[in-house]
């Protein structure tokens, strides 16, 4: 019986760790298109989003054995995104803007209606005076914390669970964050549909 040699005992393993890495960055990114399409919901511009994707990835490439096999990729690489992100809002705004919340929210829904001769304002009406340009850059005004939490439960469809563990919060915070979200939302929306 011939014993195998521990020079061939390593060959296999590295063989083994690099299928397993190149598996790893397939899946990674097959997934590329769901990462920028949340990324481009947490920041303004096209250019910061694939900033922040490519940041994603060179992390996740970097980290790769940090991640269990089987476990869900789509909210690891997410988790990564909105840690980068955090990252790049605590550098870019030492201090949140501090205005009252409840402070013109009634203001603006007025003045929406009274721009709108409808008793009831129809919701397509309101829509249509909405430019996409004009969602993005209202979703853009909200705090990053609470636009995290509208990105993740109302445009990406997780659940609260999902979402809370992605962005590692108890769900309450996430609901909290979800409701004050939007708020600051609709706000924003109502303000740029009766300009």
């Amino acid at each position: 019986m011939s014993e195998i040699s521990p020079e061939v005992t390593d060959a296999r393993r590295i063989a083994e760790v690099e299928r397993d890495r190149v598996r790893f960055e397939e899946e990674a990114l097959e997934l590329s298109d769901q990462v920028y399409r949340v990324a481009r919901r947490m920041v303004n511009s096209r250019e910061e989003a694939e900033d922040l994707v490519q940041d994603t990835y060179a992390r996740a490439f970097r980290s790769w054995q940090q991640y269990q096999s089987g476990t869900n990729l789509r909210a690891w690489l997410l988790r990564i995104l909105t840690n980068l992100n955090i990252d790049r809002g605590r550098k870019a705004q030492r201090s949140p803007e501090s205005q009252p919340l409840e402070e013109g929210d009634y203001f603006l829904y007025n003045k929406l209606e009274e721009t709108i001769p409808d008793e009831n304002p129809d919701e397509e009406r309101v829509i249509e005076r909405l430019s996409q340009s004009a969602v993005v850059e209202a979703l853009a005004e909200v705090p990053h914390d609470f636009r995290d939490a509208v990105v993740f439960v109302d445009i990406g469809e997780f659940s609260y669970a999902e979402a809370a563990h992605i962005l590692d919060i108890p769900v309450g915070t996430l609901m909290s964050r979800l409701h004050r979200g939007r708020r600051i939302l609709k706000a924003s929306l109502a303000e740029k549909a009766v300009v």
